[in-house]
């Protein structure tokens, strides 16, 4: 089932952010790299700089979560995360599709460049790499990232615009 996570949710969305978020583990720049992945803190100001998170439960448990969050004139895909145990199994496809429905505006997301698994997940929903320098633009524009992450990550668009 998916729905809107709540206040509630929030220990249950750290869970599964960090645990999902071991993929990463010496894969990003080592700079970039903290454990835990996502601080609590961090998940909560993410929420109050308006990051709204759908939830994938399978029963009581919150296995999957994805967030929208609008800037400007797009809407940023945010935090996008599968337990380990639950990958691979359409969950993502589904946060995906459930917030595509939600938005009118262009989407972006911004990955890590290394994450060829992400840049795959997103290339088969549709979505399409920016060019190379529309890709720095784009995340100095819509996205408030260190020089380091801004060298290391690229966005994809679902839209004819960049």
């Amino acid at each position: 089932m998916i729905r809107s996570c709540a206040d509630h949710d929030l220990l249950d969305m750290y869970a599964v952010i960090n645990d999902a978020a071991h993929a990463y583990r010496g894969v990003i720049p080592q700079d970039r790299w903290k454990e835990p992945y996502m601080p609590a803190e961090e998940l909560r100001a993410e929420i109050a700089a308006g990051v709204r998170f759908l939830g994938y439960w399978l029963g009581d448990q919150l296995v999957g979560v994805m967030g929208l969050q609008d800037v400007l004139d797009v809407a940023l895909i945010r935090h996008a995360y599968v337990r380990t145990a639950y990958r691979n199994q359409g969950i993502g496809g589904q946060l995906l599709a459930e917030l595509r429905s939600q938005s009118q505006r262009p989407l972006l997301v911004g990955t890590w460049a290394a994450a060829r698994w992400a840049i795959r997940f997103y290339e088969k929903h549709g979505f399409r790499l920016v060019s190379e320098r529309s890709n720095r633009q784009l995340l100095r524009k819509y996205w408030s990232l260190p020089a380091s992450q801004v060298e290391a990550s690229v966005v994809l668009t679902q839209s004819a615009r960049e």
